[in-house]
């Protein structure tokens, strides 16, 4: 992937730093696989607002990925590489032998013409999907089951992955994005390969205008609202605010708001190296 510097002949341009879509190959998206999307403003089922800072931005359509790639043993032709304005990563359209069309999240190093495949014991090519027991050792995958047949849940962000790190009975042990080494049933699906788009962290948005377009709207600091508005607010002058925490006055740093979860016992490790 590449990056694009703007010549600063706008106040837009001068600090922005975008994609130069090196691996798009289309801007037209495949209308059979196309869903409308409907923006919330922010609001719940009653109307109410229930986050802040989300409004406006532009139109958009989803694009229906196939996360299960449950589509086994039959062989797909790349046909595009595209931008999916609902996610990070790109997509890639795949043509099956059998006529069937189907987004998948595209990896790093697939083009078009490539062939991918998924199956129980295929071959750990990049873009190919297979169960996790029958991938070698220091495979490096993505968009990762869960609970078998449910779809991908894990590594499925611009320029993540995990790698399989060992195997023991019905578990494999994946070292996470984050560091955290977790166990997965070995009966879990995987699809081989890092996910594209990895300097997606690098670009700069260069003027607030784009995130308006992406329906992000302005975000008040706490500092800068009354008491009665935030516990950080309020105060002559310039006040520090007090220790940072939320509206709600929960510490932003250091206190601990994880809930026990039943999948607790398969973690082996967290990402700062000490176990749950």
């Amino acid at each position: 992937m590449a990056l694009r510097k703007y010549k600063p002949v706008t106040a837009g341009t001068r600090w922005r730093i975008g994609n130069a879509y090196a691996e798009v190959t289309t801007n037209v998206p495949e209308k059979s696989l196309l869903e409308s999307l409907s923006g919330t403003g922010g609001r719940n089922a009653q109307g109410r607002r229930a986050m802040r800072y989300i409004g406006g931005g532009n139109k958009k359509m989803y694009r229906i990925v196939d996360f299960k790639r449950d589509k086994k043993d039959i062989p797909a032709t790349v046909k595009t590489i595209e931008y999916d304005p609902n996610r990070t990563a790109f997509i890639a359209l795949l043509n099956y032998v059998d006529g069937e069309k189907r987004y998948i999240l595209a990896p790093q190093g697939l083009e078009v013409g490539g062939q991918v495949i998924s199956g129980n014991a295929v071959a750990p090519e990049v873009g190919n999907a297979l169960l996790l027991k029958n991938m070698p050792l220091g495979t490096v995958i993505h968009n990762i089951e869960l609970q078998p047949g449910r779809g991908g849940a894990l590594a499925r962000s611009a320029g993540t992955y995990a790698q399989l790190s060992a195997k023991e009975e019905k578990y494999c042990v994946l070292k996470m994005p984050s560091g955290e080494l977790r166990k997965v049933l070995s009966t879990c699906m995987a699809t081989v390969g890092i996910v594209s788009n990895s300097d997606h962290a690098l670009q700069s948005m260069g003027k607030a205008g784009r995130n308006r377009w992406k329906g992000i709207r302005p975000r008040n600091r706490g500092v800068a609202m009354n008491p009665v508005d935030h516990p950080m607010g309020g105060g002559e002058g310039k006040s520090s605010g007090g220790h940072p925490r939320s509206r709600t006055g929960k510490y932003a740093k250091g206190l601990k708001t994880r809930k026990q979860k039943g999948s607790d016992k398969l973690i082996i490790q967290r990402k700062n190296g000490k176990k749950l």
